[in-house]
């Protein structure tokens, strides 16, 4: 089984074995087991749900430091769209981005600047490419991820163009290195992430060799250093380059709103994401042309590395894009174009799939384990309950299968076997060996009077 990065990782000594996160996973990853969480690591896709969930605060995403900063010459700042929902209305995107060169970076470049740009891409290839309907959007990692793990089948379905984060990166190198004449690797990108996901996809990319991104930061922090710095500094003239579109990106359905051709559907949620990821599997949905789908309710805003609430920021994005609403698109209609028929704006491997939820690689047994594990499920209470350790008795019958549970988990059939053991103990306990029983009184020694005639009769 090969290895995964995870930007989630669990604190075994905050963990109070509550099941709540069993019960929030996506993917099923999650067992309790000796009182404590454990986390199967193939099944993981690092949504982020968990971390939400968990009352101890035992899950946390692994994210850069700023110390990072100093293995490069030249440092830029990558925030995200939903950055901007995390300041006060009255805060100009000027000022938020000059924040960020007073926290130490060198330069700034907006993730929503570069989603203008995946949306010109993505809007182009509906219109002159064949595909197969409807097209999901590539930009939120989990739920790429999440098709990996339980929708195998819709993989051909994920629009092969990069995230807004990657295309920032490079075109934020570039523009660097045009600028201060520095070679590439001197050059770091790091970006100021909402969720755990990024990290990972950072970390270990999927349909790419390596990614562009030098490093994740987290929102939280990052805010929380930035605001101090406001009022440190002017807002700069030129600073703020995307559009009012670029900048919805932040919140659910403004990437369908900037792509803008075609039939689309936006859902927000991981879980409600696959409810509709399994009509899209039932061949329910192939009137859509382009589905937007992100893991977090609100969109990145909703991410668990955010500090403000989303619906606050939903508000605080509406007033930031307001602010630019005449600002035009950051690059001409020419620049676009070349973008879109350049190498870096397309995946450059095909996403494969993460068989991790198969039983068995040979398709005989893996039949066999399925019968067990009906078999199994049949005798459980169906209650899906979570005393167990496992999210579902559907899931505690497959880690049976597997062998990595036992039926008496189910604290109702352990109950049950109790009950059993209990009344057979009691039937034995009334039961005395002939060699122990008691002479009634009518017993005399050697045996009955009656008993004694008939061997008297028998003898005459």
């Amino acid at each position: 089984m090969a290895r995964y990065f995870h930007s989630v990782t669990l604190d075994r000594e905050k963990c109070k074995g509550c099941t709540n996160c069993i019960k929030r996973c996506p993917t099923e990853a999650i067992r309790v087991r000796d009182g404590k969480a454990r986390i199967f690591e193939e099944r993981c896709i690092d949504c982020g749900e968990c971390i939400r969930a968990c009352p101890n605060h035992a899950k946390s995403a692994l994210t850069d430091t700023l110390e990072r900063l100093g293995d490069f010459e030249y440092t830029i700042a990558l925030p995200a769209p939903s950055y901007f929902g995390q300041f006060r209305r009255t805060t100009t995107p000027e000022a938020v981005l000059g924040a960020l060169l007073a926290v130490g970076f060198d330069d700034v470049f907006e993730v929503a600047a570069a989603a203008s740009v995946v949306s010109y891409v993505v809007r182009t290839y509906i219109k002159e490419r064949e595909y197969a309907r409807p097209l999901i959007s590539s930009a939120c990692p989990a739920v790429v991820r999440l098709i990996q793990v339980r929708f195998p089948s819709l993989l051909d379905h994920i629009i092969p163009v990069e995230s807004p984060m990657e295309a920032a990166a490079v075109l934020a190198k570039r523009r660097a290195a045009a600028k201060t004449g520095l070679p590439l690797s001197k050059i770091g990108a790091f970006f100021i992430s909402p969720c755990a996901a990024k990290v990972t996809a950072v970390k270990q990319p999927v349909g790419r060799h390596r990614s562009s991104v030098d490093g994740v930061l987290s929102m939280s922090e990052m805010y929380g250093l930035a605001v101090r710095h406001l009022k440190d500094r002017p807002p700069e003239r030129g600073l703020q380059i995307s559009a009012a579109s670029g900048i919805r990106w932040g919140r659910s359905g403004g990437e369908n709103a900037e792509v803008g051709t075609g039939e689309r559907l936006a859902v927000d949620g991981i879980h409600n994401v696959i409810t509709v990821l399994t009509e899209v599997e039932k061949g329910r949905l192939s009137d859509v042309d382009y589905l937007e789908a992100q893991a977090c309710v609100g969109g990145c805003i909703g991410g668990p590395l955010v500090p403000e609430n989303p619906y606050v920021a939903r508000a605080n994005i509406k007033a930031m894009a307001d602010m630019v609403a005449d600002k035009p698109f950051p690059f001409t209609e020419e620049e676009f174009r070349s973008f879109y028929e350049s190498d870096f704006m397309f995946l450059e491997k095909v996403i494969e799939p993460r068989p991790v939820m198969q039983l068995d690689d040979d398709v005989a047994k893996a039949m066999m384990k399925v019968q067990q594990m009906e078999k199994t499920l049949a005798e459980l209470p169906n209650l899906d309950c979570g005393s167990c350790g496992s999210p579902t008795c559907r899931a505690l019958a497959e880690d049976i299968v597997r062998g990595l549970a036992y039926e008496t988990d189910c604290v109702f059939k352990l109950r049950e076997r109790v009950r059993d053991l209990a009344a057979e103990m009691k039937e034995l306990a009334e039961k005395v060996p002939p060699s122990m029983e008691q002479p009634s009184q009518n017993d005399e020694p050697g045996g009955s009077s009656a008993d004694i005639a008939a061997e008297g009769a028998g003898g005459a």
